[in-house]
């Protein structure tokens, strides 16, 4: 089960550690697409780059598993926010609106995921081996 439960992470890893490497080396693009849903532009350069530091350590979290229950957090508490901001399909008409409801029920089933991940780690504990560390939290 520990080399599935790796493989797993390792996928699951991948597509935010690539989040992050667009929100840190394409920091401007990313922020003017922030600001074309609605950041206002004072902030959207500033929580780029924190959402893009964000997506590295819960990722990086999740990969490694170190406190990797805090890492699913983490990348959960990404997720949410972004598909109801970024994603709002019902603001959209046409092409537009297709693709973003795809972006939105993507981002909430990757939360969902990683609330799974929260808790599959949390409950399984220091049992589960292929990690750097045990669980930061403890649910029972």
């Amino acid at each position: 089960m520990d080399v599935l439960v790796l493989i797993g992470r390792i996928l699951f890893a991948v597509l935010f550690l690539g989040a992050a490497l667009n929100h840190l080396t394409h920091t401007k693009q990313m922020a003017g697409y922030a600001g074309s849903r609605g950041v206002p532009a004072t902030v959207a350069t500033p929580l780029t780059l924190a959402t893009g530091l964000l997506l590295l350590t819960g990722a990086l979290s999740v990969l490694l598993g170190i406190w990797a229950d805090l890492g699913a957090l983490l990348l959960a508490v990404f997720l949410l926010p972004t598909a109801f901001v970024m994603h709002a399909f019902w603001t959209e008409e046409g092409d537009a609106r297709m693709e973003e409801m795809l972006h939105f029920m993507k981002d909430l089933a990757l939360s969902g995921a990683a609330l799974m991940l929260l808790a599959f780690f949390s409950y399984t504990g220091d049992e589960l081996g292929l990690t750097l560390t045990g669980p930061l939290f403890g649910i029972s």
